[in-house]
């Protein structure tokens, strides 16, 4: 990313001429010959220069830090989609969104509810699973009989050996890997927030073999891939999964979809038959 001076003095100026004094708190004062805030007021509630402030708006500063960016969004009371745009034009990747934490909107259960041909989850950015709809539930079990801090995809697939059955052992490995450079990640977005560091500490406590894969510091987001599970009662069934970004920064949608004219589609029909009512030894 590059700093575009041109645009970003344009929209530093535009977005100090829409705002009223009145608005930030300031006195509107006499009458003014320009419409919005002045540059010194601007510079006064992000707390610098006036001269900088006007070397931004005639495109003839250096490259403004990040912290004076955040500074600038907030006296300029730009919107999240201001505010990023803002630091794409500064040449900034923009910082993360809003968290929704274990929140999750009416919108997507009722998404997940009308996924019926597709196996559908929802989590956290750090694994714990917080809602899926009845053919996740009857491909990958009920998690209803385990307690709710142990309701994660990372520290199941490594304290329970069950959650691992429907996937070949030649896949265990891989599959452990992705999932520890996954987290490894997440908690580096997160800046090993409390959350984070919580997890991985009872991962370390808990399994020797995250601890070892832990170690070799692999990063890798797990946006996608072909995989293979088998189960218990209609056999092999192949997916395309993949994870989609929601509008909250720490949630993701989880799709699972047969590949086009596979048997996998069949299968997917008889499983969807049957429902949840099918009994995984992981959640007995």
């Amino acid at each position: 990313m590059t700093l575009d001076r041109s645009n970003l003095a344009d929209f530093l100026r535009r977005s100090r001429e829409r705002l009223q004094p009145q608005e930030v708190g300031l006195p509107a004062g006499p009458r003014r010959r320009t419409p919005g805030l002045r540059r010194e007021e601007v510079a006064q509630l992000a707390g610098v220069s006036a001269d900088y402030v006007m070397r931004l708006e005639q495109a003839r500063s250096s490259q403004p830090s990040t912290q004076l960016l955040a500074a600038l969004a907030r006296a300029l009371r730009l919107t999240e989609d201001e505010r990023d745009h803002l630091f794409l034009l500064a040449g900034h990747r923009p910082p993360e969104g809003t968290r929704a934490g274990d929140h999750v909107r009416p919108g997507l259960l009722y998404l997940l509810d009308r996924l019926g041909d597709t196996p559908a989850q929802l989590l956290t950015d750090l694994g714990d699973l917080l809602a899926q709809n009845a053919l996740a539930e009857a491909l990958f079990g009920c998690v209803c009989t385990i307690e709710e801090p142990d309701r994660n995809i990372v520290w199941r697939w490594f304290t329970d050996p069950f959650v691992r059955e429907p996937y070949s052992a030649e896949e265990h490995d891989r599959l452990g890997r992705l999932h520890v450079a996954d987290l490894r990640a997440a908690a580096t977005r997160r800046g090993y927030d409390r959350p984070s560091t919580a997890l991985i500490g009872r991962l370390e406590a808990a399994s020797e073999e995250f601890s070892v894969l832990w170690r070799l510091h692999e990063v890798a987001v797990r946006r996608g891939n072909r995989m293979r599970v088998m189960h218990p009662s209609v056999g092999p069934i192949e997916f395309d999964f993949e994870m989609l970004q929601t509008q909250a920064a720490d949630q993701r949608l989880r799709l699972f979809t047969p590949p086009p004219g596979s048997r996998s589609i069949e299968a997917l029909e008889l499983l969807r038959a049957i429902g949840p009512a099918t009994v995984h030894r992981s959640h007995r």
